[in-house]
């Protein structure tokens, strides 16, 4: 089967499934330059998601993708960015998305997201999203690193369950959220967005760091990019996006690194192959605490 380019939002708003991410971008000014430039680089081979926050370098990160998008056409590209939860009020909400459309260098982002749960009013975020998208500022909105009980109350307060997205980490050594988040979501048509989806450089990313296992180093994950003959990191994308309902955004700054990720689109894996990484990697079998960065 072709490569699912899309995968629709609940409004059906087509969102690309396979994006560059940009945290920890826009930390150095001496880099920045080479970051655009790997940046435009994906926009050229055909990336049309690129994630930000308004977190990310204090906005310096979204003024390097805006930086990033000049010459580009604004309807091409879909655009995430993040809302801090102390910013996520009616006293100061509208005030940071006109800071980061500023930067950004748009009218409007694709896509809006709570950061996280914080000390948030939930039904005062639903309204002002839902005040943002009437505006035309915001086309969607959503949240990042929401588990089960967060969604449930969520969906619990008026225009709750107009949330598009939750985006949260998930990747081949981070998996809790198969357990009940995942179920959860499906049930109910709210698609998901994976940030770190290979691992933090290729570590397994867990809150309490216990784990200091490679994925990159595991026999397991070798063997299956021996069979396929693609790289380990191709192997590790290509298994968050087995799953249709859920978008990547690998952050990568090198013209190889990138070219690497847009190819994952031409991999797949068998059920063989799923089997022979989750003997390294189970699924969970219990709830796991939700697992951030």
């Amino acid at each position: 089967m072709p490569f699912q380019e899309t995968l629709l939002l609940p409004d059906g708003t087509p969102m690309p499934r396979l994006g560059q991410g940009t945290w920890q971008m826009a930390e150095d000014d001496e880099k920045a330059a080479r970051e655009i430039a790997g940046l435009r680089h994906g926009f050229d081979l055909g990336f049309r998601l690129i994630d930000s926050a308004e977190m990310y370098a204090d906005g310096k990160s979204e003024l390097l993708v805006g930086q990033a998008l000049k010459g580009y056409r604004r309807e091409d590209q879909f655009i995430v960015t993040k809302v801090l939860p102390e910013n996520a009020n009616r006293r100061r909400i509208f005030s940071s998305l006109n800071r980061s459309l500023a930067l950004l260098g748009t009218e409007y982002v694709d896509l809006y997201l709570l950061h996280w749960r914080g000390e948030t009013d939930l039904a005062e975020v639903a309204g002002c999203m839902e005040e943002l998208k009437a505006a035309g500022k915001i086309r969607n909105w959503g949240v990042s690193n929401f588990d089960v009980q967060d969604l449930e109350d969520l969906w619990r307060v008026p225009d709750g369950s107009r949330c598009s997205v939750n985006q949260i980490l998930y990747n081949l050594g981070s998996r809790g959220i198969e357990y009940d988040l995942l179920p959860w979501q499906r049930e109910r048509r709210l698609p998901l967005m994976a940030y770190c989806p290979v691992g933090q450089a290729g570590a397994l990313v867990t809150q309490d760091r216990v784990s200091k296992e490679k994925m990159v180093r595991d026999e397991n994950v070798r063997a299956v990019a021996g069979r396929i003959g693609c790289s380990i990191v191709q192997v590790l994308l290509a298994f968050v996006l087995r799953l249709e309902d859920m978008a990547a955004m690998p952050k990568a700054v090198g013209f190889e690194h990138i070219e690497e990720n847009w190819a994952v689109r031409n991999i797949r894996l068998t059920e063989e192959d799923i089997d022979r990484l989750s003997r390294s990697f189970p699924a969970p079998t219990e709830k796991v605490p939700m697992e951030k960065y």
